[in-house]
């Protein structure tokens, strides 16, 4: 993917605590997928406040659906619902924007929090519009990942904003479209929003498991994962009647399941001041350094009999890919990984790469004798 890359980003960041108060890790954001009527919105963030957990309140004023027939939202009169909701409860508002005329409607409605979609950031013509709407405006904008796990994307939107001025920034992980059969409604990568923790680790970010899981069974555990690895927060699609919800219903929970689900949560510590621990632990890790360095020696040996490989087919004049020999190695090694309880998407992964990178070489080998003729 990125990983190792040399891929920096300069982005200009306001810690969220200088901007957000009582903003404790972690940054609970709940509220119905779309604002429906205004006592639906109210009775549901009256719910979510008493909660005493949840920071801000979310609510889908205007809704890019897939198809044209589907509820699109209630538009700006459901601005004036959030106003309510800012009166009569102690959250703050966010509102998902597509275009500098959402941005306009916002401001003059007083939302607090704007958040840009996954459908939004994908394209840097919507994005540009958006952040041209914001200069010299001071408000926290949150940027959703792009459909698909393209981090420069993602990283392009967090820029655009940046260079007009926007520095309250958030990404919320939301999962990536794919046309592959999955428990899940989008497929979590956890490696794409670790590497953008990696690139810009100035950068708050916070996982919405309403979106990644598209069903509420499955909601703890994306919840917890997302914890576990030091997300700073959650964004859970809530609503005061789930099932009777005009869009993605199966998604959502009640105020009382939130508040079952938030008490469950671990909250975990990211150091320990027990000393047997740490010792323990630096004990494992220098063992996988070990392991890990007979692995690197073994490859570099593999990739030696590779050259000699590559220089004997050109001797013999016989292709670089052999495709037989390709299907024997994934087969074969593969039912080693499995004998050995690797799972086997894992023992792919490691195969391709691996393939892929022998191939590159004999063909280098390849031409280089060619050029030297």
């Amino acid at each position: 993917m990125y990983l190792c890359k040399a891929m920096q980003s300069n982005l200009q960041i306001l810690p969220i605590n200088k901007w957000l108060k009582d903003s404790k890790k972690p940054l609970i954001i709940a509220g119905p997928c779309s604002a429906e009527s205004e006592e639906q919105i109210l009775e549901t963030a009256k719910a979510i406040d008493a909660i005493g957990k949840v920071n801000i309140f979310r609510a889908g004023v205007w809704k890019p659906r897939t198809r044209p027939n589907s509820f699109e939202g209630k538009g700006n009169i459901a601005l004036q619902w959030l106003k309510e909701v800012k009166k009569q409860t102690s959250l703050l508002t966010t509102v998902e924007v597509a275009n500098a005329e959402h941005v306009e409607a916002c401001l003059k409605n007083d939302v607090d929090i704007l958040w840009i979609g996954a459908r939004t950031t994908v394209n840097p013509f919507y994005v540009q519009e958006i952040a041209d709407a914001l200069k010299g405006v001071d408000i926290p904008v949150m940027v959703k990942n792009p459909l698909h796990p393209d981090i420069h994307l993602w990283i392009g939107a967090f820029e655009r904003l940046n260079k007009v001025g926007i520095q309250k920034l958030m990404a919320i992980h939301r999962g990536f479209f794919s046309y592959n059969k999955n428990i899940y409604r989008n497929i979590p990568q956890w490696e794409v929003p670790i590497e953008l923790k990696r690139i810009c680790p100035q950068l708050p970010i916070i996982c919405d498991p309403s979106h990644i899981s598209g069903k509420r069974d499955l909601l703890f555990d994306v919840a917890q994962t997302a914890l576990n690895l030091d997300m700073d927060g959650l964004m859970i699609e809530t609503h005061s009647n789930p099932d009777g919800a005009l869009s993605d219903a199966e998604q959502q929970i009640t105020p009382s399941a939130l508040h079952e689900l938030l008490d469950q949560l671990i909250i975990k510590s990211k150091d320990s001041a027990n000393i047997e621990f740490k010792n323990f632990l630096n004990e494992l890790r220098n063992q996988v350094d070990e392991v890990d360095d007979e692995i690197l020696q073994l490859l570099a040996k593999r990739m030696v009999l590779i050259e000699k490989i590559g220089e004997y087919k050109r001797e013999n004049d016989i292709t670089i890919l052999q495709l037989d020999r390709w299907k024997e190695i994934l087969k074969t090694r593969t039912e080693l990984g499995n004998k050995l309880q690797l799972p086997k998407d894992f023992i792919c992964e490691i195969l391709v790469a691996i393939h892929k990178e022998s191939i590159r070489k004999q063909a280098e080998v390849i031409n280089y004798a060619s050029s030297t003729k």
